[in-house]
């Protein structure tokens, strides 16, 4: 049952870093320093809690909330964005999967895996409302998502079986996406 629980949180934090990297990665280290649902102590991925680490991250985090107020930088961002998010993503799963079993390697494909779905969709379902909004409407946009992050990262630890939910609903907007945009080219090819 334990090994489920584990299970169940990697994927969760795996998809909240790949909606966005850094807030899920301070939220799983504080947890694991107060020992709320995950504890990384006598693993190898120990670091994962301490505070050197941890403030690494806000200062990383620092500066790319600089570097977003750029839009000249958007893409290449967005893009360094998601490959860490896979990266941490993966991280976090094999941290998590360390806790209670010496097998954690697994935890690294499944992870980089459950964040490159969380990813593509909350990347693509941004390029759709992007374009919908007005300047300031899409300045509040990476708020959204790191809020969005951090309330995943936390409830998958708290209340695993909503990683399960997420999941589905990251395959969810993927395959909706990819059919409107489907359907769109589908309409712009009839209308030559």
């Amino acid at each position: 049952m334990q090994l489920l629980i584990d299970i169940l949180q990697g994927m969760g934090l795996a998809e909240a870093a790949g909606v966005r990297p850094f807030l899920p990665a301070l939220v799983a280290g504080a947890l694991a320093t107060a020992d709320v649902g995950i504890d990384y102590e006598g693993t190898p991925f120990s670091f994962l809690e301490r505070p050197a680490w941890l403030l690494a991250v806000v200062l990383v985090l620092i500066v790319v909330v600089v570097v977003q107020r750029r839009d000249a930088l958007a893409g290449p961002l967005e893009s360094a964005l998601q490959g860490i998010g896979i990266g941490l993503g993966a991280l976090l799963f094999a941290a998590t999967l360390a806790d209670n079993t010496d097998m954690w390697w697994p935890g690294l494909l499944a992870g980089g895996l459950c964040a490159a779905l969380a990813a593509a969709a909350t990347r693509q379902l941004i390029g759709r409302v992007r374009a919908r909004l007005d300047a300031e409407a899409r300045g509040a946009l990476p708020v959204y998502l790191e809020g969005t992050a951090v309330v995943l990262a936390g409830l998958s630890v708290v209340v695993a079986p909503i990683s399960v939910l997420s999941l589905g609903f990251f395959a969810f907007l993927l395959r909706g996406g990819r059919r409107r945009a489907s359907e769109k080219y589908a309409g712009l090819r009839i209308l030559r």
